[in-house]
């Protein structure tokens, strides 16, 4: 008889106690029952109460002062290895409205989920974009206004961050935040330090607004020139007098000025946000006047050679007319992100009169700039791993280098100036797709990751069909990868990115197939973004609200019909879904101990038929199988069976 999400709520309501007791004693590695809706929901007083049990008074009472740091659980590893076999779940904090939050979310999630991944951390940019960040602040809508009055020592967003991820280090998780190589393409770094970044100019002064008239390497000191003049006209916005010079406040490793104040002078105090936006916006609306903008970030070959369309553009609230770009000679998979801009990590060839990047010649002040920022932040928040954004991206035509120098890849840059500097462990999560060879980046993708380091990859399995040909293609490359290459591929079941109405059609069958599997194929990583676990088949197309793709950025504007929101994220009510998972989480919970980790052995592996089977080359006893047609051959006999739900089984021989 199908369940509804008013029986889960009321077999919560009756039996919670015992539930919630059995964590508490250390029974059980999460509250099974417990619908996440009404996780978040619980008071900061019922979420303490749960973790002074589980933890004790001890460690609670250091994982909640932001001045010490509870270690890593996987802080005795040489390397980033561990993540080659972490589950990991992915949280948009903006879909539960705090850092704080996470924490109620995790009760809801057993230990098998092993890793968190934080989607952007910093203050967004245009439509709030979490991907576009706008400093290296931390986002002040994360803040929880009740746990600051319920524990006054956790007043700021930055200590709040702090304590949870003291928390989820205490509850045995790993925690990872995103390393973004780009910003807002009129973000405070980009204002500050314009040489770190790709500069043009469009006509503007001339009647000319749609043509671009200079690209040229030396944009960015005109620009710094603009800036300046700008900056003395309009004094400094703490009030200090201009003691030094335009280029020593221009010189990023400036002995006079770190980046910091250079940030305060330019914009004012941190805490003054509206101060700060507003320093910001008269900046912006002084360089546009000129026809000085950065040049957008792009993706795929050529990835270099743009113009200006004439005749895409949009006029923001106020009244400025941003122009998109496009490629001069665009390829299947060219994108331009007109929001974004990307470091200036090289100089380019004959003053860039060809879009030339010379790679023999690293831009080695935004190389610096980065690894500092990121490995200062690492360090105040004890990050276990870095997702890379876009870490696809290898615009070398020739393909990957035989012998790529330490200036190949940013990314991979970022993670050796970690792991130097005293974490070792520290992991690399790497956003590629393992596209065939020259389509989102030139040369071939494995061995970009390979050469850039990377620990695990996201992989695509999250944008096809379960059962489909592709699908099954991508899993048997995948499953070759992981013994073939140093980095390990992930079973994706569904990322935010995926949590959009235009991929529906991906979840509306073969979901538990994807979890199991997932979660039982214990030496390949897998991920899963927040809300799977109740999200609704949508047969027909959901409210926007109800996708999480929707609140990585936010907007407001009702003519935006496919992306506007209005109020939180509302989450899914696909009580069937949720029970079955929760059954899966159960009875993994059990065996888990016996079966963490371990090397797999196919007996079915993928495109070898309509479903998959699988032990462990040390023996266990167990033996598992997942169909992607929903039935599993009925003369499938390997031992006692000890777990069925729907098309996914497992047995057990002594």
């Amino acid at each position: 008889m199908p369940i509804s999400l008013n029986d889960l709520k009321a077999i919560w309501q009756q039996q919670h106690a015992g539930l919630t007791n059995g964590y508490q004693a250390g029974q059980t590695s999460f509250i099974p029952q417990l619908l996440p809706e009404q996780a978040v929901r619980f008071s900061i007083y019922q979420t303490l109460d749960i973790l002074f049990k589980r933890l004790g008074s001890d460690t609670l009472r250091r994982a909640l002062d932001p001045a010490q740091t509870i270690a890593s659980p996987v802080s005795h590893y040489p390397d980033g290895s561990w993540l080659k076999k972490s589950n990991m779940v992915g949280v948009n904090i903006r879909t539960i409205g705090s850092f704080w939050k996470l924490i109620n979310y995790v009760l809801t999630l057993p230990a098998s989920h092993d890793s968190i991944h934080l989607l952007p951390i910093w203050e967004p940019g245009v439509v709030g974009s979490l991907y576009g960040m706008v400093s290296w602040e931390i986002n002040p809508e994360f803040f929880d206004v009740e746990l600051a009055q319920y524990v006054p020592a956790l007043n700021t967003v930055e200590k709040q961050l702090k304590a949870v991820t003291n928390l989820l280090h205490a509850l045995g998780r790993t925690v990872g935040m995103d390393v973004i190589p780009h910003t807002d393409r009129f973000s405070e770094m980009v204002l500050t330090c314009p040489s770190l970044f790709e500069w043009v100019q469009r006509g503007e002064q001339t009647g000319e607004p749609a043509k671009l008239i200079d690209h040229k390497s030396c944009v960015y000191r005109y620009v710094e020139d603009s800036v300046w003049q700008w900056l003395k006209v309009q004094g400094a916005a703490d009030g200090t007098p201009l003691t030094f010079t335009k280029d020593e406040f221009f010189t990023i490793d400036s002995p006079v000025l770190t980046s910091d104040r250079r940030t305060q002078v330019l914009f004012g105090s941190v805490a003054d946000y509206g101060g700060r936006l507003a320093r910001r916006i008269a900046l912006i609306r002084h360089l546009v006047a000129q026809g000085f903008e950065t040049l957008p970030m792009t993706m795929a070959p050529p990835y270099r050679g743009l113009h200006i369309d004439p005749q895409d553009f949009t006029v923001d609230d106020y009244g400025q007319t941003w122009y998109q770009y496009a490629f001069d000679k665009p390829e299947a998979m060219s994108r331009v992100f007109g929001p974004l801009a990307r470091y200036r990590f090289y100089e380019s060839k004959d003053d860039n009169q060809n879009w030339e990047l010379d790679f023999d010649q690293p831009n080695k002040a935004a190389w610096m700039y980065l690894n500092q920022k990121v490995s200062d932040c690492q360090r105040a928040y004890n990050f276990d791993f870095m997702r890379g954004d876009m870490a696809h991206v290898q615009m070398r035509p020739g393909g990957v280098p035989a012998a790529p120098d330490e200036y190949y890849d940013p990314l991979r840059a970022v993670k050796k100036r970690i792991q130097a500097n005293g974490v070792p462990y520290f992991g690399f999560f790497a956003e590629t797709f393992l596209a065939p060879p020259d389509t989102m980046a030139y040369g071939n993708e494995a061995d970009h990751l390979d050469a850039i380091e990377a620990d695990s990859t996201l992989g695509d399995l999250q944008s096809l069909v379960v059962g489909s040909t592709e699908f099954l293609q991508q899993f048997k490359q995948y499953d070759t990868f992981r013994h073939t290459h140093h980095f390990a591929p992930n079973f994706t079941v569904m990322t935010a990115d995926k949590d959009d109405p235009r991929f529906d059609e991906f979840y509306r069958t073969g979901n538990l197939f994807r979890y199991f599997t997932a979660l039982f194929l214990t030496d390949m990583p897998s991920y899963v973004g927040l809300g799977f676990e109740v999200r609704n088949r949508h047969e027909t197309r959901g409210a926007n609200e109800e996708y999480t793709k929707l609140y990585v950025f936010q907007i407001g504007d009702d003519r935006q019909t496919d992306k506007v929101t209005h109020g939180p994220y509302e989450w899914g009510q696909n009580a069937e879904q949720f029970a079955a998972i929760g059954r899966i989480r159960a009875f993994a919970e059990r065996i888990w101990p016996d079966i963490a980790g371990k090397e797999t052995r196919w007996l079915a592996p993928p495109g070898s038929g309509s479903y998959l089977a699988w032990t462990h080359v040390e023996e266990t006893g167990y033996t598992f199988a997942a169909s992607m047609t929903g039935h599993l051959p009925d003369d499938l006999t390997l031992g006692k069976v000890v777990f069925e739900e729907g098309e996914c089984r497992v047995w057990f021989k002594e």
